[in-house]
């Protein structure tokens, strides 16, 4: 599994493995994006934790309402090319600088 923090107000968009860009007609199948119930805050930014399969390699991420982004200085879209391992989300999480926020503590007790 590979790993990536998503902004909050951000949605993924088009999906790449090592074929090139994803096609659910090959596949059979819509590419396996995880949003985990675990975010950490920065400077008043939610950013949530997404669990990708490692067929993965390059994913874009955009803004929700892209009428607001087009009507502000937002950027348009981002294309995440360095997916972490979860060894890498540990360090992240015990170096932040930030507060940890799970969103659904049953799921992680049971």
């Amino acid at each position: 599994m590979k790993y990536f923090f998503l902004s909050e107000g951000w949605t993924i968009g088009r999906v790449w493995a090592s074929e090139g860009l994803w096609q659910v007609t090959a596949w059979r199948r819509q590419p396996d994006i995880q949003k985990m119930s675990l975010c950490l805050i920065e400077k008043e930014e939610s950013l949530w934790l997404y669990r990708v399969e490692d067929a993965i390699i390059t994913i874009e991420v955009k803004p929700v309402d892209s009428l607001q982004a087009a009507n502000t200085q937002t950027i348009g879209q981002v294309t995440l090319k360095r997916l972490i391992s979860a060894e890498q989300v540990l360090e992240r999480l015990g170096n932040a600088q930030a507060q940890c926020m799970m969103q659904n503590l049953q799921t992680v007790v049971q």
